[in-house]
């Protein structure tokens, strides 16, 4: 059954959402329900600092030895840190998702924030819709 931590919120496209630094930085990351799907992890794609994102959109892509899969951004707003560590070591985000394997750090748009952190399930809910 894959880990599915109480204190995030999630996409339906799998991915993770953690509050930073009050309510103005988002951290995500691919879920592990999504990591195990994809099986082994060889490259991580990531935007730039400074880049924007829109929730509902494509922003990176994580690459395993089954296909290239899309991040699907669930925030809007602009890329302020990404984990570099992925570059040399793509594998954290099997075996790690939630923390050393996390994507981005993303600055969320303060007028689009409150709703599109609403729209994300809890753990309970996106559990229960990945048969957990």
């Amino acid at each position: 059954m894959p880990n599915t931590p109480d204190n995030l919120r999630y996409s339906t496209e799998h991915i993770w959402a953690k509050t930073q630094e009050g309510q103005s930085v988002i951290r995500i990351g691919v879920t592990d329900f999504a990591q195990e799907a994809l099986g082994d992890v060889i490259d991580v794609t990531l935007p730039e600092i400074g880049d924007g994102v829109q929730a509902e959109i494509a922003c990176a892509d994580v690459e395993s030895t089954k296909s290239v899969s899309d991040v699907v951004s669930p925030i809007s707003g602009t890329v302020v840190a990404r984990n570099e560590e992925l570059a040399d070591s793509p594998e954290l985000v099997n075996s790690d998702p939630y923390e050393q394997g996390w994507l981005m750090d993303i600055e969320v748009d303060p007028s689009k924030a409150a709703a599109e952190l609403a729209a994300l399930q809890d753990a309970t809910a996106y559990a229960r819709a990945t048969g957990g």
